[in-house]
């Protein structure tokens, strides 16, 4: 069970951290550089680095979950906080290229919201 842990905690790290450095990271690339292309590619690396490690996630949580029958409030609260999060990321890349960069902004921030609940929601369960 400690692997599970450790590469759950590990995915964590990397999704929240992820989406807090690009958080930071794409205001000032607009700031320096009218290039779309450059945070394309930013956004393509990460969705592909995120999205890794969200799978992690849910695969090593479900696992781990399995092993905690009966599930907690928190752990509820948990579960669906993440799926609003995946539901609203897997939308926010597909409309990505529609939306102004003032909605897609607002999409991210909302997900890293979802992503420091859950982070707190696992302190509790």
């Amino acid at each position: 069970m400690d692997i599970l842990y450790y590469l759950h905690v590990l995915g964590a790290t990397v999704w929240v951290g992820g989406l807090i450095t690009l958080g930071g990271l794409v205001p000032a690339v607009r700031r320096v550089s009218e290039d779309k292309e450059v945070l394309r590619a930013m956004a393509k690396r990460f969705g592909v680095i995120s999205w890794s490690a969200l799978g992690i996630q849910v695969v090593t949580g479900l696992l781990i979950a399995l092993d905690r029958f009966p599930w907690t409030p928190a752990l509820h609260w948990k579960v669906g906080l993440v799926l609003v999060s995946a539901v609203l990321a897997g939308w926010h890349t597909v409309m990505a290229r529609d939306q102004s960069p003032a909605v897609r902004g607002a999409i991210q921030g909302a997900i890293l919201l979802l992503a420091l609940a859950i982070v707190a929601l696992a302190i509790l369960v």
